[in-house]
This record gives structure tokens, sequence and C-alpha cells, in this order.
């Protein structure tokens, strides 16, 4: 015939329905059309909300601020208070803060010599000529002066000239600042979406200049109000404050926001969790505090603190979402591809799986042919 094989790619198909009285077919169709419309319902409309554009990276503002007071006895200083300047480090404000629970005090120190505390493996000596004068002493407290003394009754270290006496490196058993558990945190969060110029803040937005003087967070009562008691934000993060207040713990103070901008805008609120992020978090490893003062004799004298406490971690993470005729377009068109996939596999299932294959597989493949007298003139 003219044309040869090329002739084929001239053929056309067209779709032919056939109504096949199988159960199990037909069964195994309205089974995955309904899957498909649930799917389409369920997850992409109500749960995904396929039918929204989305903003998934708000911009974010966080202010906080501590307040509580606390009395603790500093060894060889006496009875002090403590307030918000002193507990709270760094300065207060950012989504970062750290609150003191327990410390160590070195009263009375001055400009000296003195031994080096033995707890520093590098001020360990048993002559003289283990302490070369000048050399500093590695992870110590001064600076070596040539000579060996007597710590104690039991310990030789290097005569150093620093602050003296060294460090105290004696930890109480108890926090310190126990009463911190009481202290509240204020976090004011501010979230932008810019994509859909929106902006929302935690707090609740009230003329009362008492409300926040004497509410506290609480998820069913006051949703609304920004403070938090330190006692509840630990329990939340599955701990107690008196085993983490004592050597100091992290703890993730996480804020999501889920708003949906087809609804009105008062309900679009956030969601606090906690998380104990890092146990004996010390501040010291990076820092100590120290105050100084001068006595009658003009003589420098300071008293050095090495603090313990809770760090808060606050994060902030979100999205909003609102109808658009894009997204709601292409959920559409692809729940009305998976009805199409339906058709398919029920297809597949009947021409290669069915006990009649061969009888479907004629009765859906015809070869159409024309009339006596109309042949179709070869190419």
């Amino acid at each position: 015939m003219a044309g040869g094989p090329c002739r084929g790619l001239l053929h056309y198909k067209t779709a032919k329905f056939a109504l096949t009285r199988n159960w199990r077919v037909g069964l195994l169709h309205r089974l995955l059309q309904l899957g498909v419309l649930g799917y389409l319902l369920g997850w992409v409309l109500l749960v995904r909300k396929g039918y929204q554009d989305t903003d998934r990276a708000p911009r974010s503002a966080v202010v906080t601020k501590l307040k509580g007071a606390a009395a603790a006895e500093v060894r060889g200083a006496g009875r002090r208070l403590w307030d918000a300047a002193d507990y709270a480090r760094p300065p207060q404000g950012g989504n970062v803060l750290f609150l003191v629970t327990n410390f160590i005090a070195t009263a009375g120190q001055a400009q000296g010599t003195c031994p080096e505390s033995p707890s520093v493996p590098a001020g360990m000596c048993t002559e003289d000529a283990d302490c070369p004068m000048g050399e500093p002493v590695v992870h110590g407290n001064g600076i070596k002066t040539g000579k060996c003394v007597m710590f104690n009754t039991t310990h030789s270290t290097c005569e150093i000239y620093g602050w003296c006496p060294v460090e105290n490196s004696t930890l109480s058993r108890k926090p310190l600042l126990a009463e911190a558990e009481n202290f509240t945190l204020f976090i004011r969060n501010t979230v932008h979406f810019t994509k859909f110029n929106f902006s929302r803040c935690n707090a609740l937005q009230t003329n009362d200049p008492y409300y926040f003087k004497s509410c506290t967070y609480d998820p069913s009562l006051s949703p609304s109000c920004p403070i938090f008691r330190v006692r509840d934000m630990v329990e939340a993060a599955g701990e107690t404050f008196g085993d983490l207040a004592l050597l100091g713990g992290s703890i993730g103070v996480h804020i999501e926001w889920d708003c949906d901008l087809d609804r009105p805008a008062a309900q679009c609120q956030p969601q606090y969790s906690f998380s104990l992020q890092d146990r004996r978090y010390n501040f010291s490893v990076s820092h100590r505090t120290a105050s100084y003062y001068w006595d009658s004799q003009r003589l420098l004298y300071r008293t050095l603190l090495k603090l313990y406490g809770i760090r808060f971690d606050i994060s902030v993470h979100g999205q909003a979402g609102k109808f658009s005729i894009i997204p709601a377009a292409v959920s559409f068109g692809t729940g009305i591809a998976f009805f199409g996939a339906a058709t398919v596999v029920c297809d597949l299932v009947l021409l290669y799986l069915d006990a009649k294959a061969d009888f479907y597989w004629k009765e859906k493949f015809e070869e159409a042919k024309p009339p006596k007298g109309k042949s179709e003139t070869a190419a």
C-alpha cells in the first residue's frame, strides 16, 4: 500500500465509550472517585487551603522585659537585693535573654600576690622552677611570680600576681535566687506579612492602663496577655524550676502565627510553645561580672560574681494565607486531573487484569471501516 509504514502516522484515534456491567470495576471506580473528592475537599481545600496565596516569611520584631525582685546573701558582702538591672543579662530588649538564678561570689578581691587555685592544672608545682616569672597561668587567674608556695596542707601552687584571693568555686546546693520562679517575662511580638501588607501584635489592644500590670498569660483565660511567669515556662518545657535554676539551662520560646486573612483579623492569634534546649547553661563561660569599690585607704577592691541561670531564646515563625484565583485554579485543575487518573486505572484493570480482558479489549478498540464503494483512496 502506498505510503508504507509512514501511513500509520496519519491515522486518527477517537475515544469510544463502552458500558460494562462489571460491578467490581464499577465499585473500584466509585471508590477512587470518592478518594479523589475527599482529597480535594478535605486535604487540598480545608487543611492545606489550596485556594489561598501564602506568605511564609513574615518580618518580626521582639521586645522583652523581665520584672521581679529577690534578695540573696553574698559571702563577705552581706545581703544584696537583685532587681532587673542585676539579674537580666545581656541588657533587656532582644529575643535572647539570660535570667540569673544562682551565682558564686568572691568578695574583697584586691590586686596583689597569692597562691593559684589547685583546680588549675597549669598552676600546680613542686619547686620554684615550675613557676617561671612573668608567665601567665593557662586557664588561671594571674601571672606567675617565680615562687612555688603552699596553697594548703596538701597542695602547692605557683604564686601569682592577680586579683586575690583567687576566685571561689564552691556552689550552693540550692539556687540563691529561688524567688526568680515568680518573676515575669513580658514578650511583645509584632509580625508583618509584606505580601498582604498585614501586621499583627500579640498584645491585646486595650485602653486599660492596669491590664498589663495585673494579667498573666493563660492559654484559656488570658491568651492575649503577653506576660509569662518564669516557673510556668519552665514547667511547660517539662522541667522543674529548682532543678534547672541550680546549674542553669536554656529554654526555647516558640511563637507561631497561622493567619487566615479571609477571616476577621481578630482571629489571627499566636500559639506559644516551650522546649528545653540545653542543661547546665553557665553564662560565666564567656562572662563574669564584678562590682568595684574603694576603701578608706583608697585601695581598689571588687566583688566577683560567677553567674548561673536560665537563657530564653525566642523564635518567631508564621504564615498568612488569602484567597487568590491562581492557586485556586491550580488546585481545582489538579483535582480534575486526578478524576481522569481514576478512569485510567479502571481501564487498565479492565483491559489487562480482568478475566474477560480479551473481550473488553475487542469492544473498546474497534477499527472503523468506511462503507463499500467509499473506500479511502490510497495516498
